[in-house]
């Protein structure tokens, strides 16, 4: 057998998806795990995919298996395993060979990775995969992050994997280092706000409108063929449409509502404090996860205050399309801002038209309005997507509804963390006159902290004398 053209560390769930892609579009590949008999397992179940890989068990044997220079895949878990594996195969590379972390790495550590790597070693690259499951068996988005060339050398198998809009790759390079693990990041952050906002809008459906799953799913299915198409609107109604195989009730309605994490969407609310950048909706939502892990609390709060009142929101569901539409666009507005605060800070490359771009298919985000925001992006760089002609317009048709959706539910009981989180924001983007002006005279009262007056004079401080 002739030797592979790259190599994979790692046979779990997208790991062994990712070979099999790579496989199927015909790039030999030779894999390895630590379970041997994952390995054979693995291999033993890949079909006709099976001739293009070849089952390795010994990282020696990998290593060896592949035609130089050698590019090797991890898809282990974040954190030490991956600085493990490096440690395991730098000895047994040659100069030239590279490593590709494809996991949920933090960027601060892709960063350091690729700063060890220059002084020598292997070269390295640490690129985010979005997509779940399907999307590494069949095509996920690819945001790459290295250096330049080394990601030339391996495009064209990532290009030929990943998801395809129109025929366009959704995988690209997003600068150095950690770039391409912080566009996931931030990927993320957006996913978890995306998910919250529907999850809001789906408890007001059930317990402002009264709303059954059926029901609620054939709200989902509808706008899924509007303004609002997207994976995660798609399996929203495929969630609520779901029967319980145990009760044959809803299965929506049997799942505990605790929200699980694996800590991505708080890196990027993390993050977002260094860098200055608001991004209320996706703290909003990391938020909320964190609240719903406090089952016990919350059965207690309902204990001494009472339960939400039930079917008292008087809302129709064309308003809480809107405002689904509003909060969508503003979420996204603080994301990609806080990608161009990266750019700024890192300087790095960070293309926002071609993260737009990327995220159009395979990827958990995927929605119709991205092709919109790539052509936003492009046709006013620097400016704040809410701001750009098109979503400013479609921002003055649905904040409104946003409103309604919101008062409605303050005034029912019913939480809507993430959604009102926009419409705070969109109310500061559209006042030219905050009220940070009180903030500066008390920084200025009690620490002289100084502040900027309208007219311009050199006066600097209040006149708080003995007071301060």
């Amino acid at each position: 057998m002739s030797q592979a053209e790259i190599g994979l560390i790692g046979l779990g769930t997208m790991g062994a998806m990712l070979a099999l892609n790579i496989a199927e579009k015909g790039f030999p590949i030779a894999v390895w795990n630590r379970t041997t008999a994952t390995t054979r397992a693995f291999h033993a179940g890949a079909g006709d995919q099976a001739p293009r890989i070849t089952p390795t068990e010994t990282l020696e044997a990998l290593v060896a298996a592949i035609r130089p220079p050698r590019a090797i895949i991890l898809m282990v878990p974040a954190g030490p395993v991956v600085d493990e594996e490096i440690a395991r195969l730098t000895p047994l590379l040659a100069p030239g060979d590279m490593i590709i972390d494809a996991g949920n790495a933090n960027f601060h550590d892709t960063d350091r990775r690729a700063a060890e790597a220059a002084k020598g070693g292997p070269r390295f690259l640490g690129i985010g995969v979005s997509g779940g499951e399907e999307g590494a068996r069949h095509g996920p988005s690819i945001m790459g992050g290295g250096e330049r060339a080394d990601w030339d050398r391996v495009a064209h198998i990532l290009e030929a994997i990943s998801a395809k809009h129109e025929g366009t790759p959704c995988a690209t390079w997003m600068g150095p280092g950690g770039a391409g693990h912080f566009v996931k990041a931030v990927h993320n952050g957006i996913e978890y706000a995306d998910m919250q906002m529907i999850a809001e809008v789906y408890g007001v459906m059930r317990d402002g409108l009264g709303m059954d799953a059926a029901a609620i799913s054939a709200v989902f299915e509808r706008w899924n063929t509007g303004a609002l198409q997207s994976y995660l609107i798609e399996i929203s109604a495929a969630v609520t449409a779901a029967r319980d195989p145990i009760g044959g009730g809803p299965i929506i309605d049997m799942i505990l509502d605790k929200a699980g994490q694996k800590g991505t969407g708080r890196w990027t609310a993390i993050e977002a404090q260094h860098l200055a950048a608001p991004i209320t909706v996706i703290e909003a939502a990391v938020a909320a996860r964190n609240v719903s892990a406090r089952l016990d609390e919350r059965r207690a709060g309902q204990a001494l205050f009472g339960a939400a009142p039930v079917a008292g929101a008087a809302l129709g569901v064309e308003v809480l399309e809107q405002a689904l539409i509003a909060g969508k666009i503003l979420c996204y507005a603080q994301g990609f801002a806080m990608i161009g605060a990266a750019a700024g800070a890192f300087g790095w490359p960070l293309p926002l038209p071609d993260i737009a771009r990327v995220w159009r298919e395979g990827c958990i985000i995927r929605s119709a309005m991205l092709n919109d925001m790539a052509t936003a992006l492009t046709d006013s760089p620097g400016r704040n997507l809410m701001l750009a002609p098109a979503f400013a317009d479609k921002l003055k048709a649905t904040h409104g509804a946003l409103r309604q959706v919101v008062a409605a539910a303050a005034l029912n009981g019913l939480a809507t963390p993430a959604l009102s989180a926009g419409l705070a924001y969109f109310d500061m983007m559209r006042t030219a006159r905050g009220t940070a002006n009180m903030i500066q005279g008390q920084r200025d009262f009690f620490g002289a902290h100084g502040f900027d007056r309208l007219d311009g004079a050199d006066s600097h401080h209040g006149p708080w004398g003995s007071h301060a």
